[in-house]
């Protein structure tokens, strides 16, 4: 088990390696060794104690949209769809078919397996 305190010394102990480990770093380097070993300490304690949700698809759209630096009304004509039928989407008023879930991913670049919760 991961104590709190052993993944407070991890977290100060990732931040020391990455000055000394870069990407032309050996992976068999001590440094980078344990680099990985206290980095999967870290993740290890955060997906147990502060576990993320998986967004929804109207924050997906909503991020995407700023992303892209697209608005609605622009998203909207891509798509074919009205831009009040967009809004429903992104206030969570309703979700897009399955067809609309495709245009979407297509026009924002989101990954299918993103939008479907995978």
């Amino acid at each position: 088990m991961i104590t709190k305190e052993k993944y407070e010394f991890a977290q100060v102990r990732v931040e020391e390696l990455l000055s000394l480990v870069d990407d032309n770093t050996p992976a068999n380097d001590r440094n980078a060794v344990e680099l990985s070993l206290m980095s999967d300490i870290v993740i290890s304690y955060e997906n147990e104690h502060y576990p993320m949700e998986k967004p929804s698809i109207s924050e997906l759209i909503e991020l995407y949209l700023e992303e892209k630096g697209m608005t609605q009304k622009q998203l909207a004509r891509e798509i074919g769809l009205s831009p009040s039928r967009v809004n429903d989407y992104i206030s969570g008023r309703s979700e897009p078919t399955l067809k609309n879930a495709g245009l979407l991913c297509r026009v924002l670049e989101i990954p299918p397996a993103v939008i479907l919760g995978l």
